[in-house]
C-alpha cells in the first residue's frame, strides 16, 4: 500500500494529480449537460437520486476502466479489424476508435432528437414534468455515456503520469465534483430553459467532435479523403462564439420585447 500511495507523497505527484483533476474537471462539462438531460426523462422526484446514484456508479466503473486500459493499451490501439471498400471508404478500427464513435454518434442522435422534440412539443411544460424514461434506463445511459466521455481523459491522464494511485485518486475526486456540479446544472436548466437550446448545440458539437477523433484513430476515408480530428482550439472557439450569439440574443430580445410593450402602453395612452 505505501509502495502504491508513494508518488501521491511528493510535490510532482500532488501537482500532478490537481492537473489531472483539472483536466478532468474540464473534459467532463459537456458530460455534465448529457447528464442533466437524461435525468429529466425520470420523475422529477427521482431526478437528482438518478444524477448521483449514476455518477457514483460511473466513478466505480471508470476506475475499473482504468485498470483495464492500463493492461490492454495495446489491444486498444490496435486494429479489430479492416474496411476496404476501394475509392469510396477504407477504415483500420481498433477498440479505441470504435468506443470514441459509437460516443459520438450516439450523442449527435441525442441532441438532435432533443432538439427536434423542442420544435414539435406543443406543451413544454407537460412534457417537462412527465416522464418517459425508467430509473434504470436513465442510470445505465448516463453511466455508459461517462465511461465513453471517460476513455479519452483516461488516456490523457495516463499521458501524464504512470501511477494508478493518482489516476484513480483524481476520478475519484472529479466524480466528486461532478455530483455536486450536476444538481447546479440541472437546477440552472430548469430556471432557465432558454438556454437548453444553447446545451443542446454545445452536445451536438461535442458529438462532432467524437465522430471526427474517432475517424481519425481508425485511419478513415471517405471517397480518398482523410477524416482528421477536429483541432481542440476550433471546438472551443464554436463553444465560446455560441455562448456569445446566445447572450448577445437573449439581451437584444428582452430590448425588443420591451420596446413592444412601451408601444402598447403608448398606443392605450
Amino acid at each position: 500500500m505505501e509502495q502504491l500511495l508513494a508518488p501521491l507523497l511528493s510535490i510532482e505527484g500532488l501537482f500532478t494529480l490537481a492537473m489531472l483533476v483539472l483536466l478532468q474537471a474540464v473534459l467532463g462539462f459537456d458530460n455534465l449537460l448529457y447528464i442533466s438531460i437524461e435525468s429529466k426523462r425520470v420523475q422529477p422526484a427521482k431526478r437528482a437520486m438518478v444524477r448521483r446514484f449514476g455518477i457514483g456508479l460511473a466513478v466505480i466503473l471508470r476506475i475499473v476502466l482504468l485498470f483495464v486500459i492500463i493492461k490492454a493499451i495495446e489491444a486498444l490501439k490496435g486494429p479489430m479489424f479492416n474496411f476496404n471498400w476501394d475509392g469510396v471508404i477504407e477504415a483500420a478500427v481498433s477498440g479505441h476508435a470504435l468506443i470514441v464513435l459509437f460516443g459520438g454518434a450516439f450523442i449527435i442522435y441525442t441532441a438532435i432528437k432533443e432538439i427536434t422534440h423542442l420544435l414539435v412539443v406543443k406543451d413544454l411544460d407537460a412534457q417537462a414534468s412527465a416522464p418517459t424514461r425508467s430509473v434504470a434506463t436513465a442510470i445505465a445511459l448516463i453511466v455508459l455515456m461517462n465511461l465513453v466521455f471517460s476513455f479519452d481523459s483516461i488516456l490523457s491522464a495516463m499521458a501524464l503520469t504512470d501511477s494508478f494511485a493518482i489516476m484513480a485518486i483524481a476520478i475519484i475526486i472529479t466524480g466528486l465534483l461532478m455530483i455536486w456540479m450536476a444538481d447546479h446544472v440541472a437546477s440552472f436548466l430548469e430556471k432557465n430553459r432558454m438556454y437548453e437550446v444553447l446545451g443542446l448545440f454545445i452536445l451536438f458539437i461535442v458529438g462532432v467532435l467524437l465522430v471526427s477523433e474517432g475517424g481519425e484513430l481508425a485511419h478513415l476515408k471517405l471517397f480518398g479523403h482523410e477524416v482528421h480530428a477536429m483541432a481542440k482550439s476550433t471546438f472551443y472557439f464554436v463553444l465560446f462564439v455560441l455562448v456569445v450569439v446566445d447572450l448577445v440574443q437573449s439581451q437584444y430580445q428582452k430590448k425588443l420585447i420591451a420596446s413592444q410593450a412601451n408601444r402598447e402602453s403608448q398606443q392605450k395612452v
